[in-house]
């Protein structure tokens, strides 16, 4: 045998007794593989199309696909989730305010089925926050951001949620049906025709590609890089990815408008952390995937969500959820939370996810219309949870009757809502 063959050959022997070492007692299964699977032009037809499958995303999808429109979630990323899981933190809330469950539905299905399949429990929501000694955080809920992001996809599956990962719209143009949205992704073009958009990207994409207002302030908050470290070859330390608690680093200047910023905020934020590595001279434990970001575009809505609508509890003659968390800016100084008079509850009108002037489109998560301080408040996952429901019922009535959201009858969605155990205001 010749020398170079021979190099190769035992290279290859060694790679793969290491991966036998790794992988032993690994089981073997065949993936379905998907129609067409060569094609690179791809047509898909469907009544609701959800773009961006994060917190509010998944929910939207489910909501829709249980209410009996066909849907389709496309997602830019590998996983659903968004902040609870590719950003890691995996602590949603809140669903609890003043002694009572605030925000219920798909979204508190799945936290509770994580919880309770990893074997964990759930706070004591009995114990009443005072903002004193009792925090807002001592009603969060820890999930498995590894659990959740599987149990989502299974909940997608069983509702019959069609989902494709990797791809992103590139053009919108609108149709006598509805809408025409041209999607691509490596090795694949698809064209997609749908009723009615949600836009659940965060940063109110589809809302931008159509030229509808957004706003956003030159200053953004700052992301967060969540990682842990471990003392080199500690022989007691907890095995596993994200045993522990997590580490944050700020990002300072992270947004997700897009791609490049994306990008740029993830190479400084890995970069802190492998220098933390080497002046701390520990061990990587765990590192996210990606920055958690906080804030970035929001639409201009027929409803804007002011500060004082939000602290005042304002209850919106069409709100749709509610929402509870402090005011919650973070800047260069850290973050002081900024805590809910008591008995104070805010609410979410459905105007406030419908973009300004638009029709058979409406957003749900952190890009809802309100001003930068209100939005500290409805951008955490519970909120966002509830409105990706709203939004789903929503469009799946609109598919229903023929029509776009905001002429959807309110008592109909409400009572949509309340069936699959969604939490309303003014019910």
């Amino acid at each position: 045998m010749k020398r170079r063959k021979f190099i190769q050959y035992s290279a290859a022997g060694v790679a793969l007794a290491a991966s036998a070492s790794t992988l032993s007692g690994a089981e073997h299964i065949t993936m379905k593989q998907a129609a067409g699977i060569e094609e690179l032009d791809i047509r898909s037809e469907t009544d609701v199309l959800v773009v961006g499958g994060g917190t509010a995303g998944s929910v939207a999808a489910i909501q829709a696909a249980r209410a009996g429109a066909k849907t389709f979630l496309l997602n830019r990323g590998s996983q659903l989730g968004g902040t609870t899981t590719t950003g890691g933190v995996a602590f949603p809330g809140l669903f609890h305010a003043w002694g009572k469950q605030i925000i219920s539905g798909i979204g508190w299905e799945l936290v509770v089925d994580t919880v309770f399949l990893d074997g964990g429990s759930l706070p004591d929501f009995s114990v009443e926050i005072n903002n004193t000694n009792v925090r807002h955080w001592r009603h969060q809920v820890h999930v498995n951001q590894f659990l959740y992001a599987i149990l989502a996809e299974e909940k997608c599956e069983k509702a019959g949620v069609e989902i494709a990962y990797y791809e992103s719209p590139q053009t919108i143009a609108k149709t006598d049906q509805g809408w025409q949205v041209d999607c691509t992704g490596f090795g694949t073009r698809r064209r997609i025709f749908c009723k009615q958009i949600i836009d659940c990207t965060g940063g109110a994409e589809v809302v931008g590609l159509l030229k509808l207002p957004r706003l956003r302030e030159e200053e953004t908050q700052p992301g967060s890089m969540l990682f842990q470290l471990d003392k080199a070859n500690n022989p007691g330390r907890k095995n596993g990815p994200g045993a522990g608690t997590l580490n944050a680093l700020y990002v300072h200047g992270a947004n997700s408008a897009n791609s490049r910023t994306v990008t740029a905020a993830n190479l400084t934020g890995r970069k802190a952390v492998l220098e933390k590595v080497r002046k701390e001279k520990k061990r990587l434990m765990h590192l996210q995937p990606e920055t958690a970001f906080r804030e970035s575009f929001r639409i201009q809505g027929e409803t804007v969500i002011t500060l004082e609508d939000y602290t005042s509890g304002r209850i919106f003659d069409d709100a749709v959820c509610y929402a509870f968390y402090p005011v919650d800016l973070h800047t260069k100084d850290g973050v002081s939370p900024q805590p809910l008079a008591k008995g104070r509850v805010p609410t979410i009108p459905l105007s406030a996810l419908i973009p300004e002037g638009s029709r058979n489109i409406i957003v749900a998560g952190r890009c809802v219309s309100s001003d930068r301080l209100a939005n500290s408040g409805l951008r955490v996952q519970a909120p966002c949870m509830a409105m990706g429901q709203a939004a789903g019922a929503t469009v799946a009535l609109a598919v229903r009757m023929k029509t776009t959201p905001l002429k959807v009858p309110l008592n109909d969605i409400r009572e949509m809502l309340v069936k699959n155990g969604a939490i309303v205001p003014n019910v």
